[in-house]
């Protein structure tokens, strides 16, 4: 006899409901009314609007006109996400360089400003508060530069492409996309690909090896031939993880014209399957900070009850 189902708490599944609806506000933006999500969801239409009015409330979503849908009977209201609501901040700290970037509901970025000295970093941050006219959200989280690099490639991760977003800028990073979904693996260490070893009796790595890719293809020994070298090494990941493609950033998207061709042909000449588009990253320096503001978007998408209870602006100025 099998065990009965038990019901989610009232509170788990107001949660639930309330990041449903607004998922399918964030994916049919201005197309979609209270009663479409309601036919989309299954919940009643009494439920639906009372989740949507709290989202409004919340500053979660905003009303938009009319629905663009045609057909019989009369058209909704069109829901979309507020881009006056909540923001994410996303802060790089480099060795040569600071960037301060805010990204509202939407996933527009609304503000970024960079500094040469990463000390100065509270400028661009102030700055990034006061003239985007946003209120923060999100929780404080440290994660690599190439992690949240990769997380600024808005358009591959909402198609739900597989990818491997490899950059160099004090270092070789790489990020690997599965799904739409940042795979940072179980102890969170993926994604050092500047240690895989090239030759074992190479020059010395910092890191205590020898012949790491670091010291052939890294910013200190960049130059025709090392993108062959770098092409080598994605081809051993893409006959283990057969990608849609390979994403260029860092350096290496500024030097994508003479890198992307060698990586192509040394993938073409060590993979046998269905080659990957080599593409230039969409962000140069700015692309951490942006991947960075957008996750903290992402958590309140996720999530909106936690927001809605416990992110409100009046919330937060009495636990300061």
């Amino acid at each position: 006899m099998s065990p009965p189902t038990l019901s989610p708490p009232r509170i788990g599944t107001r949660a639930h409901n309330l990041a449903l609806a607004l998922r399918h506000v964030a994916e049919s933006p201005g197309d979609i009314s209270r009663a479409g999500i309601s036919a989309r969801t299954g919940l009643n239409r009494s439920t639906t609007s009372s989740l949507i009015d709290e989202l409004i409330a919340g500053g979660l979503v905003r009303e938009a006109g009319e629905t663009t849908r045609s057909g019989v009977g009369r058209r909704g209201t069109a829901l979309e996400l507020s881009p006056d609501g909540p923001a994410g901040l996303g802060l790089d700290l480099d060795t040569g360089h600071a960037v301060a970037c805010v990204a509202d509901l939407t996933g527009r970025i609304r503000f970024c400003r960079s500094a040469t000295d990463r000390r100065a970093i509270g400028g661009p941050a102030r700055d990034a508060v006061a003239e985007a006219g946003l209120t923060l959200c999100g929780t404080v989280v440290v994660d690599g530069e190439a992690n949240y690099a990769a997380l600024a490639e808005d358009e591959l991760l909402r198609a739900g492409e597989s990818f491997l977003y490899v950059s160099a800028r004090t270092r070789i990073a790489a990020a690997l996309v599965v799904d739409g979904r940042l795979y940072r693996g179980r102890h969170g260490h993926s994604g050092e690909i500047g240690h895989v070893r090239i030759d074992p009796n190479g020059p010395e790595c910092p890191c205590g090896h020898r012949g790491c890719l670091e010291m052939y293809a890294g910013p200190g020994a960049l130059q025709p031939g090392a993108g062959t070298i770098l092409g080598g090494v994605v081809a051993s990941y893409l006959t283990l993880l057969d990608l849609d493609r390979i994403v260029l950033g860092g350096i290496y998207r500024d030097h994508y014209d003479w890198i992307a061709p060698e990586v192509e042909r040394a993938i073409a000449t060590q993979y046998t399957g269905a080659r990957p588009a080599v593409v230039r990253a969409t962000y140069g320096i700015e692309a951490p900070a942006v991947g960075a503001a957008r996750s903290a978007v992402r958590e309140v998408l996720d999530d909106p009850y936690r927001w809605l209870t416990l992110g409100r602006p009046e919330d937060l100025a009495q636990r300061r």
